[in-house]
């Protein structure tokens, strides 16, 4: 019987890396070998292919048969089972959390049925680091394009018309910044990517340049031509080494094939690109910033107006845009602003790039139409919550964002619906939290990181954030007093007004967001000196409700101080002198028998009156 020839797409992102998928190569290869196939089927290591919690995974094509959480043990079942018999190998495949029902092929599987790529529509489907699987699906056709059949204002009108907005976290139109500093007079100009991306849970920019590093390289071709930009400079963190060498290697066969450098496809157009390792600054992400640091002095922000399209880097006018907007701008050109517009809304068009983590079950990277419910990517894409909890928010924007609950679940996701919440689209992180998160918790630990990246150049972001950290400390330890919620909103708006920069004015988000929605946790941390979630260990005792314990032990059995005792199948106890309230108990407990009160719960009455001081 003939063999049909197949290409395994096994991917190669930083997270499947991690969860060894180099490992899984080599035994595939061992395999291949063994059975004299490696002629036949074709290993493509591939870039991040989304969903990151299945790691590492593999796609056989043509079938498109999905398998996840591979081992090196399973290879050698697999190749005798699937790539031999043709019999695939279903305790391999994905199955749905809630359902355990398998499901083969990757169309299939939620998690990717409802999403659109476009800026990511390479992704999982070609070899990030050979040049030629992405011209085999399209690449630098647009820039060849631009560069051979438009004019600099042909590309920027259908910038424009698109209605693109920078994908970095301001929304601003990328068509009309890059008219502006076309407009702009100047001997030299500059066009920059910023991949610094520093957001918690954030890898959204990470996985693109990992995946396609030369979408982001045609992308920015097609931008230097628009603006006239002879030199380019991509700004990527240091802690990205996998993005950093793809880019460079990118960069490097790029000018191997004439697409960049000198007179680029005989068109009389040059342009140079250079890689440019930042030292991790989260400040660094603000374009100012992000210039001064490329310029080789300490990455602080300066006033605007002028604006950088006028006078940026070196004093010359530039443009920076962040790696999802380059990797729409191809797609733009070659199909057409009309074709862009067709997804999304009149003011949020096309699709947006997130990276959903926290307490859900399908942890990954997507792409989705601008408009589309947060309640949809939540629970149809990302799979519901983890372990059957509750869901309590999802927070949008990283540090500098809000956090939005379940009320409002069906709020589009668009610049302006999201900004009414309290909370911004940002550059595209999504973290989804549950029941046992305490929002004070969060709101603290996020301005603690604001507060530790705050450049310090102005006073109310360097003192202010430092402040209203202080007194999120306070009141999480059980020092907050009447009055504290109200001082947290009037710094809030003070720290707003007068920062220099998108750091400083961003900062206060999640406290805002936090009282408008859960000020009734803020109180009880004040007034009841009780964090119910049990996450503020000088507001929580834990104790097991006697009515709705099993005493089945499991409590007693993971308790790392050993302070639960109790006989199997009767009420178990906790000893409050030797709890050191790690929440253990509670989270294990399959029947919610253990509880959490107030500090002084089982105080006497002479250690409440300290207690209350």
């Amino acid at each position: 019987m003939e063999r049909q020839r197949m290409n395994l797409m096994l991917c190669g992102g930083t997270g499947c890396i991690a969860s060894g998928s180099l490992k899984i190569k080599d035994a595939l290869e061992t395999e291949l070998r063994k059975h004299n196939l490696q002629e036949e089927i074709v290993i493509t290591l591939t870039g991040c292919n989304g969903f990151c919690a299945e790691g590492p995974l593999m796609i056989v094509h043509p079938e498109e048969i999905f398998y996840e959480k591979l081992k090196p043990e399973d290879i050698p079942h697999l190749v005798e089972e699937h790539f031999i018999k043709g019999r695939p190998v279903e305790k391999l495949m994905y199955k749905e959390p809630q359902k355990r029902s398998t499901v083969p092929s990757m169309n299939e599987i939620p998690f990717f049925k409802y999403q659109v790529l476009r800026a990511l529509r390479n992704k999982g489907l070609i070899d990030p680091e050979k040049i030629d699987d992405y011209i085999a699906r399209d690449g630098y056709m647009a820039a060849a394009k631009a560069l051979l059949e438009m004019t600099p204002e042909d590309i920027i009108k259908e910038m424009k018309d698109s209605g693109l907005r920078g994908r970095g976290g301001a929304g601003f139109p990328t068509g009309l910044k890059w008219e502006l500093c076309h407009m702009a007079k100047g001997d030299q100009k500059y066009i920059l990517c910023n991949g610094d991306e520093g957001d918690p849970g954030a890898f959204m920019d990470r996985s693109i340049m990992e995946a396609d590093p030369h979408v982001v390289l045609e992308g920015m071709i097609i931008g230097a031509r628009a603006i006239g930009a002879s030199k380019g400079y991509i700004y990527v963190r240091a802690e990205y080494p996998l993005a950093v060498s793809r880019l460079q290697l990118a960069i490097d066969q790029a000018k191997e094939y004439g697409l960049l450098g000198e007179n680029i496809l005989n068109s009389g157009f040059s342009l140079d690109i250079e890689i440019y390792q930042g030292a991790g600054a989260f400040v660094c992400g603000e374009e100012t910033a992000l210039m001064r640091s490329l310029e080789g002095k300490r990455g602080m922000p300066i006033p605007r107006p002028p604006f950088p399209v006028n006078k940026g880097l070196w004093g010359k006018p530039t443009v920076l845009n962040n790696v999802e907007t380059y990797a729409n701008i191809p797609q733009i050109i070659l199909n057409g602003a009309s074709w862009y517009r067709s997804l999304g809304t009149e003011k949020s068009t096309g699709t947006k790039v997130f990276a959903l983590t926290g307490a859900i079950n399908n942890i990954g990277l997507i792409e989705v139409p601008m408009g589309i419910p947060l309640r949809t990517i939540i629970y149809d894409i990302g799979g519901g919550i983890k372990k059957g909890r509750k869901f309590k928010a999802v927070q949008l924007g990283g540090p500098s964002g809000g956090c939005i609950p379940e009320s409002l679940l069906d709020t589009p996701v668009t610049y302006e619906d999201i900004v009414k919440t309290g909370a911004i689209v940002g550059s595209g992180g999504m973290v989804v939290m549950d029941d046992y998160n305490c929002m004070v918790n969060v709101a603290r630990f996020f301005l603690g990181f604001t507060a530790d990246e705050s450049c310090g150049k102005c006073p109310p972001c360097r003192i202010g954030t430092r402040v209203m950290l202080d007194k999120l400390i306070d009141i999480t330890e059980g020092r907050g007093q009447p009055g504290d919620i109200e001082l947290l909103e009037d710094l809030s708006q003070e720290i707003i007004k007068t920062s220099l920069c998108g750091l400083g004015q961003t900062a206060p988000n999640p406290i805002l967001s936090t009282i408008r929605y859960f000020r009734d946790e803020y109180e009880s941390h004040i007034h009841d000196k009780w964090c119910k979630a049990g996450v503020c260990r000088e507001l929580s005792t834990f104790y097991i409700d006697e009515e709705a314990c099993k005493g089945c032990t499991v409590c007693a059995r993971n308790c790392p101080k050993g302070c639960i005792t109790g006989e199997k199948k009767k009420p178990h106890f906790i000893d409050q002198s030797e709890c050191i309230k790690c929440r253990t108990c509670y989270e294990k407990c399959k029947f919610g028998a253990v509880k959490v009160g107030p500090r002084d719960m089982f105080a006497k009455d002479e250690e409440k009156e300290v207690l209350s001081k």
